[in-house]
């Protein structure tokens, strides 16, 4: 599961590289390190059906059995200590952590944003998982070379009213995820159970911003081949940008 990725290229790099129409928060610095809950930027089209680059959380919704079942937790808790409680009031105030990853695009939790108006790229330049294979659990850090040029996720996003944090109460936002799959084979060294769903080229970008049903695009859900990847930076918490060739 990957949880930290980084952004190091500006904006201006991505809008002109997928031809989008709006940056709708152009003075955003370098994220070398974005974990989840952060605010990172997205790809998306906007209302007028152009493409457009602004901010959104990192977590998707999590499914309403989870929430419920924390809810049912606290509200036992609460209960023990001899404390009424107003059910639905809790669960409307459980905290919604997030999902950031989305591997299993067959859950019906799942299918009402894997559709056009709901997809989004990604922008990243690197990104890291955990060594599990080794057993050191270091973080090791993914780029597509040592330049770590721009590449995107595969992302879905949402409009969403919840409560992420209990200090920040409910709160309106759009959130995003992305797509996992299989290891690549130079993932899988380090981390076998699955990687990013990574598009590299502008067709695979305009086909899962614009296609219609998820058939048409279920097979951008797919490693890259070989090695197309390659370790930058192991065991750091961020990944600085890469000096210039």
């Amino acid at each position: 599961m990957c949880n930290l990725y980084s952004m190091t290229k500006s904006r201006a790099a991505v809008v002109a590289i997928v031809k989008a129409m709006h940056d709708r928060n152009n003075n955003q610095p370098p994220l070398p390190g974005i974990y989840p809950d952060a605010a990172a930027p997205i790809v998306a089209r906007g209302p007028d059906g152009a493409r457009e680059l602004r901010d959104a959380r990192w977590g998707m919704p999590s499914p309403r059995n989870k929430i419920l079942e924390a809810a049912e937790k606290r509200a036992d808790k609460l209960r023990a200590k001899g404390k009424e409680v107003d059910f639905q009031a809790l669960l409307k105030a459980e905290p919604d952590r997030g999902v950031t990853n989305v591997r299993n695009t067959a859950s019906r939790h799942w299918r009402p944003w894997l559709g056009p108006e709901n997809r989004c790229l990604v922008p990243f330049t690197s990104f890291a998982e955990p060594d599990q294979v080794g057993g050191s659990l270091q973080s090791i850090w993914f780029a597509l070379d040592e330049s770590r040029p721009l590449a995107f996720f595969a992302g879905i996003r949402t409009p969403w009213t919840g409560v992420r944090k209990i200090s920040e109460g409910e709160v309106t936002t759009e959130l995003f995820a992305f797509l996992t799959t299989e290891a690549n084979p130079v993932v899988a060294q380090f981390h076998s159970k699955a990687t990013p769903v990574i598009l590299t080229e502008p067709e695979e970008w305009e086909e899962w911003l614009s296609n219609g049903t998820w058939d048409d695009v279920a097979h951008l859900q797919a490693p890259l081949l070989g090695d197309a990847l390659r370790v930058v930076a192991r065991d750091v918490r961020k990944d600085e940008v890469a000096p210039a060739l």
